[in-house]
């Protein structure tokens, strides 16, 4: 998985699942040429490598555990994790939306890594039970319609997505879309908490957190649920119930296209050309989950933009990993936590191999970027829950 022979590293994860589903046991060799996996040499593993275009090296048993062996000395940044089973995906997105709609269903099909898709009505009758990886698509989980009303309020999609979020949400018995969310944000939250574990991208990581913070709250203006909103509503703001967040502002004017002061986007003064991200460097042997999400085949990876593009250093919880940041802007790009007995991973931006996507923009190819970095980042968050469980330093 290095940078220098791997053809296809985005397939490469799409083999390692297929194998798992195969009841094999695969190694994650974290920090070891790019975090390459260990697997069973079997005709049929070969075959699907080469019918996916991945590239692999056949080695002998004694080179295997030479390699193990390495990987084990205590002078060594390295660490050998057991993959065990293949977990069971679920992408939280409205019905009809389509894989290029979004950067991990993009992916997944690209890799050919199953999932299924579910939305409010499965989440709101447990139906998150049945997996164990949540994905959150592009989501606006306070009722404000993703803040589009400023620029799109008179267009023919966002006035066709308002009605058929308002008669989703009475059909599931709400008065408002934003009563709905909440609840649909806290049956996330409980899955969480129970053991899930959940991903999300763009505006689902900072909306879903307000949700959190402002529950019991009206911060919804009339153009949205056709009521105003509690005028003290900033200082009714609770930051204990978060994942991520605190001490935020809410971006208070509807016809401004952001939610708060948490996404940097608005703050940014960087150009496409020298726009990257550092990914951090952890302790593979005493802090493997960390490790194990940032697996790369480089340490610098490029920035793109989204509704939140990446998350103000200042306005995270002290207990939040930060696994990627520009330092230059004093931004965060990629942070994971752990909340009860669950995990949850969120990543700025809207995809990876599009810097700054605007509705509309033609799809991503990535037969164009099987080598995509910001990609494998999203990958290496779909295996981590098929890893043994074991004591973890965070």
């Amino acid at each position: 998985m290095d940078a220098e022979t791997q053809k296809n590293h985005l397939k490469a994860y799409g083999i390692t699942y297929w194998t798992l589903e195969k009841q094999l046991k695969v190694k994650w060799l974290l920090n070891y040429r790019g975090g390459s996996f260990l697997l069973p040499d079997t005709e049929t593993i070969q075959q699907e490598c080469q019918i996916r275009g991945v590239s692999f090296e056949i080695i002998s048993n004694g080179k295997a555990e030479s390699i193990l062996e390495e990987i084990a000395s205590p002078s060594q940044n390295m660490e050998a994790i057991v993959l065990e089973k293949a977990p069971k995906i679920a992408v939280y997105t409205p019905k009809g939306k389509l894989p290029w709609d979004d950067a991990v269903t993009m992916v997944l099909k690209y890799a050919e890594i199953p999932y299924e898709t579910v939305y409010d009505e499965e989440v709101l009758n447990d139906g998150l039970l049945l997996f164990d990886w949540l994905h959150l698509h592009h989501e606006d989980f306070t009722g404000q319609y993703g803040k589009f009303y400023g620029m799109y309020r008179s267009s023919s999609w966002y006035i066709q997505e308002k009605k058929e979020a308002e008669a989703l949400a009475t059909k599931l018995g709400y008065a408002k879309v934003s009563d709905a969310k909440l609840d649909v944000a806290l049956k996330i939250r409980n899955y969480v908490l129970g053991g899930g574990f959940m991903f999300a991208m763009c505006s689902a990581t900072d909306s879903f957190d307000i949700a959190l913070a402002a529950e019991g709250i009206d911060i919804c203006e009339p153009m949205f649920d056709g009521d105003g909103s509690d005028p003290a509503y900033q200082n009714k703001i609770d930051f204990n119930k978060t994942f991520a967040f605190t001490n935020f502002l809410l971006e208070r004017n509807p016809k401004v296209y952001e939610f708060s002061s948490i996404d940097t986007t608005r703050k940014r003064a960087i150009s496409k050309t020298t726009d990257y991200f550092s990914l951090m460097e952890f302790s593979a042997k005493w802090d493997p989950i960390p490790t194990m999400l940032c697996q790369n085949h480089t340490a610098l990876v490029k920035g793109f933009m989204g509704q939140t593009t990446a998350f103000t250093r200042d306005e995270i919880k002290s207990n939040v990993l930060i696994m990627g940041e520009n330092r230059t802007n004093g931004e965060a790009k990629y942070i994971h936590g752990i909340k009860g007995k669950g995990f949850f991973t969120f990543y700025g931006g809207h995809d990876p191999e599009d810097y700054q996507h605007r509705v509309g923009d033609a799809k991503t190819e990535l037969d164009l970027h099987p080598t995509s970095p910001g990609y494998r980042l999203i990958l290496n968050n779909v295996l981590f829950p098929a890893a043994k469980k074991k004591k973890q330093k965070t």
